[in-house]
């Protein structure tokens, strides 16, 4: 079995489509294979996964962790369906600031890789969602940081109007003017 890489316009964010065999019985896929990735040119060493399962309406994110304790992150959604969103954050970017969103799903099987650089989150579109992902570097509270979901800057155009959010992704999320004023990241040739 194989993968599919197809690059996006945003430099450091690819989407991952997995060969995978179908018949009577269901499916089988390998969701991750370090040799299939590493000869695709996605050398990476994963050291920790993380498992969440939200009801429709749920919008986490967008979150990073800078250069404390900076992540790759493999995504996946496992049941349901999801809008997933990345933002570039690095200053100097000719992308800094734009958005790339797409659709993951247990049917769709896609996952996308981002690099540390990019805040994340995504919107639950069934009436539940399962998201697993991988990720290169530790849980960092002190790295931890996140960019405001709904700020007119970067205009998001979520598939929904009133999503469920956390306390934290409510009022903790800064604007991108915020965040030009203390940059996590500067623009450079990206890690995918």
């Amino acid at each position: 079995m194989d993968i599919r890489i197809i690059n996006t316009d945003i430099d450091g964010i690819v989407i991952i489509e997995p060969d995978y065999f179908q018949d009577h019985r269901g499916f089988f896929f390998e969701s991750y294979n370090q040799k299939r990735f590493a000869e695709h040119g996605l050398d990476l060493t994963f050291v920790q996964d993380n498992h969440s399962r939200s009801p429709k309406g749920v919008l986490r994110g967008l979150h990073y962790q800078g250069m404390a304790g900076p992540q790759f992150r493999l995504i996946r959604c496992t049941v349901g369906e999801i809008w997933d969103v990345a933002v570039d954050l690095r200053t100097g970017s000719p992308t800094f600031g734009k958005w790339f969103g797409v659709s993951l799903s247990a049917e769709n099987k896609r996952q996308v890789l981002l690099a540390p650089e990019f805040a994340h989150g995504f919107v639950v579109l069934s009436d539940y969602a399962e998201v697993q992902y991988k990720c290169t570097g530790h849980h960092n509270p002190a790295a931890e940081a996140s960019l405001a979901w709904n700020d007119p800057d970067v205009q998001i155009p979520w598939p929904i109007t009133d999503p469920i959010l956390s306390e934290r992704d409510r009022s903790s999320g800064m604007t991108l003017s915020d965040y030009r004023k203390n940059p996590a990241f500067v623009y450079g040739p990206a890690r995918t």
